[in-house]
């Protein structure tokens, strides 16, 4: 048996009504599980682009791509090399800082990661974070400590380094 690993699938779809529940629901019939999917609008008004994080092996995959190829609101499908794909994700995180004392270590984790405190309350700080899943989860366990009220998270979005395209 094929070892399961993670698949970085990008789609150009048509931008119209239903196309996503069709291509979701494509994996469901397969028990191929989305770990994530991201959809919006592409350098072309009509047409919109899917990057879907998913975990199987290859002979799944291929019958993955097989099947979205044949989804009429599907113009093409790439499963992106991960070694030549760029990825990010934005996640927005709401922390508990009823102090300045709080505030300020809260500022300063944001500053380190390079991320924005893009809305202040008197009880909270909201933190916008764009980058690798992994320095969005190390920022999150960093600002766990001070109580985390809520947290938004967009799923990872890839396209192919360099000048090839999808």
């Amino acid at each position: 048996m094929e070892d399961q690993r993670t698949h970085i699938i990008s789609a150009l779809v048509l931008h119209k009504p239903g196309v996503l529940q069709r291509v979701a629901g494509l994996f469901t019939r397969r028990g191929f599980n989305i770990e994530s999917i991201t959809v919006g609008t592409s350098e072309q008004e009509e047409i919109a682009r899917m990057t879907i994080i998913a975990k199987g092996d290859g002979k799944v995959l291929e019958q993955i791509t097989k099947q979205l190829n044949k989804i009429i609101d599907v113009i093409k499908v790439r499963d992106l090399e991960p070694e030549n794909t760029v990825k990010r994700e934005l996640c927005l995180i709401k922390v508990h800082s009823p102090t300045e004392k709080v505030r300020a270590e809260v500022v300063q984790y944001v500053n380190i990661f390079r991320g924005h405190v893009i809305d202040v309350s008197p009880e909270t700080l909201t933190i916008e974070m764009t980058g690798a899943s992994d320095k969005i989860d190390a920022l999150i366990d960093l600002v766990k400590g001070f109580g985390i009220k809520e947290i938004a998270r967009t799923g990872p979005t890839a396209m192919s380094r360099g000048i090839k395209t999808i």
